[in-house]
């Protein structure tokens, strides 16, 4: 039974007037009025009595321990106000506070191991991702280096020097994506926003990852076949955006089927446009589709790393798409493909460039 000071004070109250003028109805010195009269009196009194003994002795004090919390609650750490006193059922509030404070550093402290864990498996990833090319590149050149006596051909120098010049062009690709997707998280890349037609970026991309699809026999298309003539115009980074459908036409050329087909579909709907990358691969399972956008996160580790890649590509399209007020999503199912899909605006009343 929950009962506030108010309703235990009207008790107390009550049961002492009762007894008392019990007393003198049947006492030899009070008539019926008097005792009546004297019982109101006595209920008021022990009424204030013991209501103010509560407040001033018990839940003052609990209240002022109360909006304790509700200052720290706030990171207020200042002299405390005295609003939050003589409010009914202070310590039923306290202890629902405390209870929900604790919680709340649960969630914190939960959240805290798994970013920690995030960062190991992070700086594990990133080493070995530095390590290899530049252990290759160090390699070839210290082979070089090392040749004393000039039993090394030209040509197999040349060939040598060429390997570590590949390594370190991976290596550098892998910093800049790094730098990149620092600079996205932080917000410093600004996205400079144009009207371009989206139906002649993917052809260009097209274009580009031509000779990629042709090897593994994958054929690219658009989708709907009667695109618009005048062509689909979005505002957008063209260089970003160019650089998102670089990256998921490149994954799923990579991991769909050998003789299969990516399929880019470009849907307008109201003021945007739905673009759409689908391969017919083997799928991502659920307890993956989740993480696919984090740094360096591969699903099948060594097959990721013979595709090549730095396993950024995914990280760094996440932030690009949500730097245009948008969000790439990923559906997928087990044997059937894998789709990932964001939206773009469109023009404004086919507004001109658009610059942010």
């Amino acid at each position: 039974m929950n009962l506030s000071s108010r309703t235990i004070a009207i008790l107390i109250s009550l049961l002492v007037a009762g007894v008392l003028t019990t007393y003198a109805h049947f006492g030899p010195t009070l008539p019926f009025r008097e005792a009546f009269l004297a019982a109101g009196v006595t209920v008021a009194a022990c009424f204030l009595l013991v209501y103010l003994s509560f407040e001033a002795l018990i839940f003052r004090e609990i209240n002022g321990i109360y909006a304790g919390l509700e200052h720290i609650k706030r990171k207020e750490f200042k002299r405390l106000s005295n609003k939050f006193l003589f409010r009914p059922e202070p310590v039923k509030r306290v202890r629902d506070e405390i209870l929900l404070m604790a919680e709340r550093r649960q969630q914190e402290l939960d959240e805290l191991v798994r970013l920690q864990a995030l960062r190991r498996e992070f700086l594990a990833d990133v080493s070995h991702e530095l390590k290899t090319p530049l252990f290759a590149a160090q390699g070839f050149v210290h082979t070089i280096l090392d040749d004393e006596e000039d039993e090394i051909d030209l040509a197999t120098r040349r060939k040598f020097l060429s390997k570590a010049a590949t390594s370190l062009d991976t290596l550098n690709a892998l910093v800049q994506d790094l730098v990149t997707i620092a600079q996205l998280e932080k917000g410093v890349v600004r996205m400079r926003r144009q009207r371009f037609d989206l139906i002649t970026l993917v052809r260009e991309i097209f274009e580009l990852l031509e000779q990629q699809a042709a090897r593994r026999g994958t054929s690219l298309e658009l989708f709907p076949p009667s695109l618009p003539a005048t062509g689909i115009a979005v505002v957008a980074d063209r260089n970003r955006i160019r650089q998102v459908l670089v990256n998921l036409i490149d994954n799923a050329i990579k991991y769909g089927r050998d003789q299969g087909r990516v399929l880019v579909s470009l849907v307008e709907t109201g003021r945007s446009v739905r673009v759409a990358v689908r391969d017919d691969g083997t799928g991502i399972a659920p307890e993956h589709q989740g993480r696919i956008f984090e740094r360096f996160y591969r699903i099948d580790k060594s097959r990721s790393r013979e595709s090549g890649g730095s396993g950024l590509g995914l990280a760094i399209s996440k932030h690009i798409v949500e730097a245009h007020k948008s969000t790439i999503r990923v559906k997928s199912t087990i044997g059937e493909g894998t789709t990932l899909e964001f939206k773009l605006s469109k023009p404004k009343n086919g507004g001109t460039e658009e610059r942010k």
